[in-house]
């Protein structure tokens, strides 16, 4: 029997051997940002992920009672129609959205979100001026003619999100 046992073993050693998938590993002699065009601007880091929401007192005690997460106090932000909440996670932060006045795009959002819900990414640019008539010329649309001034105090604008693959993008001037 334990003949038997080690014919067993030994197949299945065997088995393995032959059917172990072969790794390959990825050369790395030719920089993948070699085919990308040179822009007169760059891309930086995310700024922040803003998320709606219907009760912004509820939101603002969740991140800094339950989470234990620095919170700001609230801002508006009349010419974007929103108060905004910043909650700081160390990489980067989250912006919290809750309706000012009628007008407020959040308004129409939190209309269809009722939960509420993500509302856009924010990256930072070196040149906003320059990403903006790059991505004119990429036909990337763009959702005002000039850049306004956003929560932190610099120049944001927001890209189309059909042309961002559903996502709402906030450009910041760095």
């Amino acid at each position: 029997m334990a003949a038997s046992v080690g014919k067993v073993a030994a197949g299945l050693l065997t088995r393995l051997q032959t059917t172990a998938p072969i790794v390959r590993t990825l050369s790395v002699s030719h920089s993948l940002t070699q085919k990308v065009p040179r822009s007169l601007w760059k891309l930086g880091r995310l700024n922040h992920v803003a998320i709606a929401v219907p009760d912004l007192e509820k939101a603002q005690s969740f991140y800094k009672s339950v989470l234990g997460a620095q919170v700001s106090e609230t801002v508006p932000l009349p010419e974007h129609g929103v108060y905004t909440v910043f909650v700081e996670l160390g990489n980067t932060k989250l912006e919290l959205l809750h309706p000012l006045g009628e007008k407020s795009p959040i308004a129409g959002f939190l209309q269809k979100n009722k939960a509420g819900g993500m509302h856009h990414i924010c990256i930072e640019v070196d040149d906003i001026k320059a990403a903006m008539a790059e991505l004119k010329e990429k036909k990337i649309r763009i959702l005002s003619e000039e850049p306004k001034i956003g929560a932190h105090g610099k120049p944001v604008i927001f890209l189309h999100p059909k042309d961002c693959d559903g996502v709402l993008v906030e450009l910041e001037q760095a």
